[in-house]
């Protein structure tokens, strides 16, 4: 949708990669659909939920066994990000690294995107 030819739309590191396809494989999903919605403190969230079916709309990105699935709406928000999985003493989970975000929140749940993609003419 929002695409470059020959680019994909996000790149997933291999630590995130093997978490994906292991997440996958626990339940037989299809892959792993990733969103933004309004909420948190700085505006907008990420959103990530198990995919039994591939909606044709979805930009879809597959690397080493694992699919993720870009929502119609978040494309144009999340074009550029790299998924990292990252594991420290006290958490573990997925990190986004969006050129395409201005501010955070304190807690880094929440992010707050250039304004010029968030305008609806």
């Amino acid at each position: 949708m929002f695409g470059i030819p020959g680019k994909q739309a996000v790149t997933i590191t291999d630590r995130a990669a093997a978490q994906i396809a292991k997440l996958m494989a626990k339940d037989g999903h299809q892959g792993l659909r990733i969103g933004v919605k309004k909420g948190g403190c700085a505006g907008m969230e990420y959103t990530m939920d198990y995919v039994d079916e591939v909606n044709p709309l979805d930009e879809v990105v597959e690397q080493s066994g694992a699919r993720v699935m870009i929502a119609p709406m978040a494309q144009m928000f999340l074009f550029g990000t790299e998924i990292d999985y990252e594991v420290s003493l006290l958490e573990s989970g997925f990190k986004f690294k969006n050129p395409n975000v201005v501010d955070a929140c304190g807690c880094g749940e929440s992010i707050k995107f250039d304004e010029s993609l968030t305008k609806s003419d």
